[in-house]
């Protein structure tokens, strides 16, 4: 108990389950458990959160960051670094990184003391990188699922269109009320232009604020470049 009654104990309990039970393909379809469902930073945020009660602290300031949950394996596994406590450092500067300088550090760092990073862990200083590029751009939550769309028909008969299921990206943006992230900085019409733009695709912004992009592949590969371009396409910068 000693050791987890420190600051940001929550996030070591959380990593340590992981390990000690077997992540599987973190926040992928192989994920056992609740994590599967919300996602590997609000996991370890709800998990500090309970072990603060269970201390007797208050409630410590809401820091909103984004949700990000694209369902590749984004794990650092013990081939790579053997020691439990370095692993566990290694997550928690990813998932703390308030800058790209802290992800670049962390690559560097990985590369100088344990050589080129597996695929799992390439991937996970991406979502890293694109959590980041969420968060100025005011998205609260990003998904991939799999989502039923309907395509305009070949034949012209607009009454029976095509229904099929496709991955998709689903992004949530942000309120003000919703903490510490950016006020949206999307511009709607070019957002509404984008989504027209690809609407044959199965492009639609739903009455509920959700962006839903299609996706060409389920390739970890390809879709976090995929991310990236579309987060790039709604970058005003």
């Amino acid at each position: 108990m000693k050791e987890f009654s420190d600051l940001g104990a929550g996030f070591k309990i959380a990593a340590l389950d992981l390990e000690l039970r077997g992540a599987g393909n973190m926040l992928g379809g192989e994920q056992s458990g609740h994590i599967e469902a919300i996602g590997f930073e609000m996991y370890t945020t709800m998990l500090e959160e309970a072990v603060n009660k269970m201390k007797g602290e208050g409630e410590k300031p809401a820091h909103a960051t984004t949700v990000l949950n694209l369902g590749i394996s984004v794990r650092i596994d013990s081939d790579y670094i053997p020691e439990e406590n370095q692993r566990l450092r290694m997550y928690k500067r990813i998932a703390g990184a308030a800058d790209q300088a802290t992800i670049d550090d962390v690559r560097s760092e990985l590369h100088d003391r344990y050589g080129a990073p597996p695929e799992s862990v390439l991937n996970l200083l991406s979502a890293g990188e694109l959590r980041l590029h969420c968060e100025r751009l005011g998205i609260a939550q990003l998904d991939r699922k799999r989502t039923q769309i309907e395509l305009p028909n070949p034949n012209g008969n607009k009454k029976a269109p095509i229904k099929t299921f496709v991955e998709m990206l689903h992004l949530r943006f942000a309120v003000p009320e919703e903490g510490t992230l950016a006020h949206a900085a999307v511009d709607p019409g070019m957002l509404m232009k984008l989504v027209a733009r690809n609407a044959k695709r199965g492009a639609q912004f739903t009455p509920q604020g959700i962006l839903r992009w299609p996706l060409t592949s389920a390739k970890a590969e390809d879709v976090l470049a995929e991310t990236r371009a579309l987060l790039d396409s709604l970058d005003p910068a």
